[in-house]
């Protein structure tokens, strides 16, 4: 038994390990609908292809079905991102791929909240691995 919990903590420290680099933030501020950013704020449908410049953001083709999590405050010049979750048609891809998008690329099809709740974005929200 004591081998089998030293086994399983093994697995867990295994698999915490995490590489990766923390990249420049693309905003301060972002709105969520609820104060931690989980719940789904709306249902968008991409209007046309986009390639991800780097790892903060997330590639998404025409048609492709995006679930929105937080929509960054637009800051100078910089452009509006919204972060989300693209489903592919892989098994692999069954958990989906969360990253930023520009606002500008999608339409929304259906509003599940509105976000009203203003969060300081961190570190971890443009970490890439």
């Amino acid at each position: 038994m004591a081998r089998l919990l030293l086994l399983f903590l093994a697995g867990l420290v295994a698999v915490g390990e995490v590489h990766g680099i923390f990249m420049d933030r693309l905003a301060s501020k972002k709105l969520c609908a609820d104060d931690e950013c989980v719940y789904t704020i709306s249902l968008a449908k991409a209007q046309e292809d986009y390639n991800a410049p780097d790892c903060r953001f997330i590639n998404v083709k025409k048609g492709q079905q995006i679930y929105v999590y937080s929509k960054l405050v637009k800051e100078n010049e910089a452009g509006e991102f919204w972060a989300g979750s693209v489903y592919g048609d892989h098994q692999e891809d069954e958990m989906g791929t969360v990253g930023y998008f520009p606002s500008n690329l999608v339409e929304e099809q259906h509003v599940y909240q509105e976000a009203t709740k203003e969060v300081p974005t961190t570190d971890i929200d443009f970490f890439c691995e």
